[in-house]
């Protein structure tokens, strides 16, 4: 696979992961788009790896997420600024400290922009306490599982 083509794989998984975080767009679904492209394109049995870790992982999230009380984020007050500040947070976390910062970095990034916005430790904590109950852990699941798989991609690229 050409430096071009595994380019355009990377911006299309990165599209997929700010998806997760725009209602209305198939953010995991263009990440396991994108990893399907890849494995076909470059078939090494370590690409195959990945696409079959990608499905199983989508897969085990969407189950997750229809446990979980559904999405109402926009009645409970989240913005798109929110959005960024969560994920910028939780793709911070994911690279400081490998897999597990993603969740606090998430909720932190929640917070963060909560407190900017309210101004008081308190209002931000229970804005974020809000946010999660409203279907923030929905959007971290997704995300999470997104962040895994678009690591697992460019570990087998880098290291493959």
């Amino acid at each position: 696979m050409g430096a071009w083509e595994l380019l355009l794989v990377g911006v299309v998984i990165l599209f997929g992961l700010c998806g997760v975080l725009v209602p209305g767009v198939p953010g995991s679904w263009l990440v396991w788009a994108a990893v399907l492209w890849w494995a076909l394109k470059d078939p090494r049995p370590v690409a195959w790896g990945v696409l079959v870790g990608a499905t199983v992982a989508l897969l085990l999230c969407q189950v997750v997420r229809w446990a979980l009380p559904p999405r109402r984020l926009r009645e409970a007050g989240a913005t798109p600024r929110m959005a960024v500040y969560a994920g910028v947070g939780a793709f911070l976390g994911f690279v400081l400290v490998p897999v597990v910062g993603a969740i606090p970095g998430f909720m932190g990034g929640i917070y963060l922009c909560e407190r900017l916005r309210l101004g008081g430790h308190g209002e931000a904590r229970a804005a974020l306490r809000t946010a999660m109950r409203s279907g923030g852990w929905s959007v971290l699941a997704e995300l999470f599982t997104c962040l895994l798989i678009a690591g697992a991609w460019a570990g087998a690229e880098l290291w493959g």
